[in-house]
């Protein structure tokens, strides 16, 4: 009876939590574009000591300033997005290239040598989430179909808000995110199917954890394969490219960062992947949106 009656508010959970959600992003959409259109051009009236500027009539201008170099925003109009996709490609697969030319080789490290720590605890700490029943709750809110439409809502509904508000650098911002993931998905694809990882919960809950690569047969383009996590990926994408445009409001990288983190930690309480798997995916999604996408 027990079960029964708890199925019905798991959904009723789940509708309000969507429902909440939608809300939440066009109420940030609305503040977001308040505040952009309350910046203004005009020059400041005082000084850096917050006195009023006097100039004699006689005395000489003052210098003019000197220019100081700001990173070109990118912005994406559906016109754009297949020229911009083919870009983002040509520079990830020519990444290696790089490499040996010597750049970015300290970020590459850190991300490889983090990874390559994961997985050597993956078969000690993935025993432990599966055998506990403490996150049964929080997997029921954050399962993979739900998580995956809240990464396909927020974008969107962003997109549709800026529609509505008529705020074309919305709009762009939206566009921008949806790159992101389709870039997210062919990097993806190529991986899972080249490495084949079983899925946590494709073992049995005190089986061996050790020798899952090259071991997932379900599909040739890698959709049962577990590393890396499209979800992580796909999550830290769009925080990113949200975060990144909207930096000046302080609270939003940290809603972006928080919602991808609590989806990418989902995906391995739910048994569908490694630690590892959403370390690597969570990195690959960040470098994608800011370097390849946002390009700042």
């Amino acid at each position: 009876m027990s079960i029964h009656t708890s199925v019905p508010k798991a959904n009723s959970f789940r509708r309000r939590f969507a429902t909440a959600l939608v809300w939440a992003v066009l109420c940030i959409s609305h503040a977001v574009g308040a505040s952009a259109q309350q910046r203004t051009d005009t020059p400041p009236l005082c000084g850096d000591d917050g006195s009023a500027v006097q100039h004699h009539e006689d005395s000489p201008a003052p210098p003019a300033p000197v220019p100081t170099w700001t990173p070109t925003l990118r912005e994406a109009t559906w016109h754009k997005l297949p020229g911009n996709f083919l870009q983002d490609q040509k520079n990830m697969w020519l990444f290696p290239l790089k490499l040996g030319e010597g750049h970015h080789w300290l970020p590459t490290a850190l991300i490889v040598g983090g990874t390559a720590g994961l997985m050597a605890t993956d078969p000690q700490t993935m025993p432990h989430f599966r055998q506990t029943n403490a996150f049964s709750g929080f997997n029921r809110v954050f399962g993979g179909t739900s998580s995956a439409g809240i990464i396909a809502a927020v974008p969107a509904t962003f997109y549709v808000a800026s529609l509505i508000r008529k705020n074309s650098y919305d709009q762009s911002s939206a566009l921008l995110a949806g790159e992101a993931v389709a870039d997210d998905a062919v990097l993806m694809v190529v991986m899972k199917s080249i490495t084949r990882r079983q899925r946590p919960d494709e073992i049995a809950v005190n089986g061996n954890y050790s020798d899952t690569f090259f071991q997932s047969h379900q599909s040739v383009f890698g959709s049962g394969s577990s590393f890396p996590s499209g979800h992580a990926m796909m999550s830290f994408s769009v925080a990113t490219v949200f975060a990144r445009r909207y930096r000046q409001h302080r609270w939003v990288p940290f809603v972006a960062y928080g919602l991808a983190s609590v989806i990418s930690f989902s995906r391995v309480t739910t048994g569908a992947h490694f630690p590892s798997d959403v370390f690597l995916g969570a990195a690959l999604g960040y470098a994608i949106a800011r370097f390849d996408v946002v390009r700042q």
